[in-house]
């Protein structure tokens, strides 16, 4: 099992940017895939990037592509995601999640992750 906890959410104008992180606690970090989910006001939560494990490979959705930058560091047992050029759009929560045991086809289907944190708050403003 993994536990998992968001940070570094906050309230910014269009065009910053800003680093989420996402804390691991417990099993090996190495071996999970590893992906970023927002939920919007009124909407259902999509996905936005993931990382498989082992360093596998990378996806994004096409709304965050070439502006937003999964990353992580498997000795801190650390989830990044480095947002640029935002814009209101992207205003929702943003939550981390985490599976062991997800194919290729399931890396951006919210029900392949097991486990979740708790949420960060990312309001971009016009």
């Amino acid at each position: 099992q993994v536990h998992l906890v968001e940070s570094g959410g906050g309230l910014l104008q269009t065009g910053g940017s800003l680093r989420l992180s996402c804390a691991a606690s417990g099993d090996t970090f190495n071996k999970y895939n590893m992906g970023w989910f927002r939920q919007a006001p009124g909407k259902e939560r999509e996905f936005v990037a993931a990382s498989r494990r082992y360093g596998a490979s990378t996806h994004y959705s096409d709304s965050v592509k070439g502006r937003f930058t999964i990353s992580r560091d498997n000795v801190k047992k650390m989830l990044y995601l480095q947002m640029n050029s935002l814009i209101p759009e992207d205003t929702a929560v943003y939550y981390c999640a985490a599976s062991s045991t997800l194919i290729l086809s399931e890396v951006r289907s919210q029900n392949a992750y097991a486990y979740w944190g708790q949420g960060t708050q990312v309001t971009v403003s016009s």
